[in-house]
Formats: C-alpha cells, structure tokens, sequence
C-alpha cells in the first residue's frame, strides 16, 4: 500500500456522484446494503459485585460473571424482530429500535430487556470487512491492483497547524496529582498561552502526505492509497498499513487502523463506500456480485433500489 500523490485519481468516480455528499455512484447495474452490526447486551438482574466482594470471588466466577454482561454482536433483522419493527433495505436504527422523537436512539432498552447500542458509522467489523473483501475479490479481473481511500477528518490521521497544548492529554489514574495540576495551569495559563501560535503537529501519517493533495469528493476530502481488494481480505491487514496507529500501540492499545472509506479495482467493476456518517457500508457493481454480497451468512446485508435515501429519515416503513 502506498500513498497516491495524485488526487485525479478519483476524477471517474466524482463524475459518478451527486452534489451534497453523494455516495452511491452512478453506472453499475446493481447495489447492495451491507448493514453493521449493533451490540447487545444482558442486564444485571441483582447488583453487581462490591469492589471487597469481587476480589474474593475466584477467577472462575469473574470470569462468568463478566460474560454474562459483556456485549454481543447482533443483526438489524434480529434486533428488528426484538422490538416488533420490520426489517428493510432503507431501514434506519433509530426506527428498528422504536425511538421516539424526543430520546436518544443509541442505546435503547428493548421489550426482552436487553440493552441495544447502535452500529458503529462508518466501519464494518475487521471479520466482515474480511469476508466482503473476499467476495470482492472474486468480481474483479484486477483484484490485487486499485484504489483505497481514508476520510481525511479521522482523528489524528494527518498532521496540521494546532495549538500545541492540544497534543498534551491531561489526567489518568497514572498521573501523579502534583504533576496534573502542573500540566493544568501551564495549559490553561491565561498570561501566556494567548500568545502562542498554532505549531506543526505530526499525525499518523507523514508530514508528505498530511501536507499533500487530496482527493476531493461531494462533501468529503480522503487520503489515497493503492491496494487492491485482495489486501483486505485477512483483517491482519492492518499489520502492513501505512495507517496503521503506532502512537496509539505505543499507549498499551492493541494494533489498529483505520477502515477505508472507499475502495475499488483498477478495473473499476464495482466500488466500495463506508461513508463515515452511515452505519452501513455500501457497495455498487454487478448483479452477480450483489446476489453473493447478499447470499453470504457471514453477513447482513440486502440488494438496494435505485436512488435509495439512506439519510436518518429515509425509513418511511418504521414510523
């Protein structure tokens, strides 16, 4: 994978794409809905342990006791049938989940009892981005050669002029206080950081690319790279990517990287999008592709009619 310093790239495809974020492109015979899943979980039908009372617990019972409340994955269609709501191809989450106007729809206890969370936007789960990628991989004639392409916005991703103090993170319960209070006055000095000018601060990437051209589509501005589908198609993928987030390895997190916002072959057979806002990546091509995409069992994901609204509104069905 390597940065693509030239952003006419994607001149094909901003041809293809409506004004006002347009994310579906236009020219493929068929289009598919590949829908993230969301998270459920039991609720504690007694109080949980103390903090005295679970360190005498043996490790066994923690360990049974954290699984019964530890979060899983769970399909729009099965979260539908929970809360009595139908199961469509422009269905949103917040109508599966029966919110009404004035509640948060992200997390929302269902009739069974359970807590559901909402899907991840603009990210499939490294396991079903896998098995997507491998069936796109199979609808190409250029499956290890293409484009894929990062949503510029991504916290940390590129470098930019900021305030320098903004790099610093306050607090932790690994900071000592006397240390905390002095990162706090220094930050917050109103004598002296008034005068500060905003200074280069590097990202993930490098200050070649944080400072290169972009690849401009409706609404949006990302960061190309040229990889083909074939690269996605093992989630240890994100072991090889220049994007890969280091500083955050350096912090004690496991590996990661962001997920691609767009990817396509060079031979343009079909395009992947994973619009940021949308919790559900879509995917545009062939009639055969779109028949497997929506055929696997490893996801959920349904055939999507022409010019479909995908916009939080746009289910008329769960109202």
């Amino acid at each position: 994978m390597k940065w693509i310093a030239d952003p006419t790239v994607g001149d094909w495809l901003r041809e293809r794409l409506d004004e006002d974020l347009g994310v579906v492109p236009r020219g493929f015979a068929a289009t598919a809905r590949v829908f993230h899943p969301a998270q459920v979980r039991s609720l504690p039908d007694r109080p949980m342990p103390s903090a005295e009372e679970w360190l005498r617990l043996g490790e066994a019972e923690q360990e049974r006791l954290l699984a019964r409340f530890a979060d899983e994955q769970i399909r729009w269609a099965d979260a539908a049938a929970a809360f009595g709501s139908e199961m469509h191809p422009l269905a949103q989450w917040r109508g599966i989940v029966r919110t009404p106007d004035d509640e948060d729809w992200h997390v929302r206890i269902g009739p069974d009892g359970r807590e559901y969370s909402a899907p991840d936007e603009g990210a499939m789960p490294p396991e079903g981005f896998a098995a997507l990628a491998r069936i796109l991989t199979a609808h190409t004639a250029t499956p290890h050669e293409g484009v894929v392409a990062l949503w510029e916005g991504w916290g940390e991703l590129l470098g930019s002029f900021r305030d320098p103090s903004a790099a610093i993170t306050v607090g932790g319960s690994d900071a000592p206080p006397a240390h905390e209070q002095l990162l706090r006055r220094s930050i917050h000095d109103p004598f002296n950081t008034v005068f500060r000018k905003p200074a280069w601060q590097p990202g993930i990437l490098s200050d070649e690319i944080s400072k290169g051209p972009r690849l401009e589509l409706p609404g949006r501005a990302h960061v190309p790279f040229s990889a083909g589908a074939s690269t996605f198609a093992d989630p240890a993928w994100i072991l090889d990517a220049p994007w890969r987030d280091r500083p955050s390895e350096a912090a004690g997190f496991p590996p990661s990287a962001q997920h691609p916002a767009l990817l396509w072959p060079e031979d343009r057979a079909w395009v992947m999008v994973s619009e940021i806002d949308f919790d559900s990546t879509v995917v545009t091509g062939s009639e055969a592709l779109i028949a497997e995409i929506c055929a696997d069992p490893a996801l959920e994901a349904l055939p999507l009619p022409a010019d479909a609204d995908l916009s939080w509104d746009g289910d008329e069905v769960n109202r």
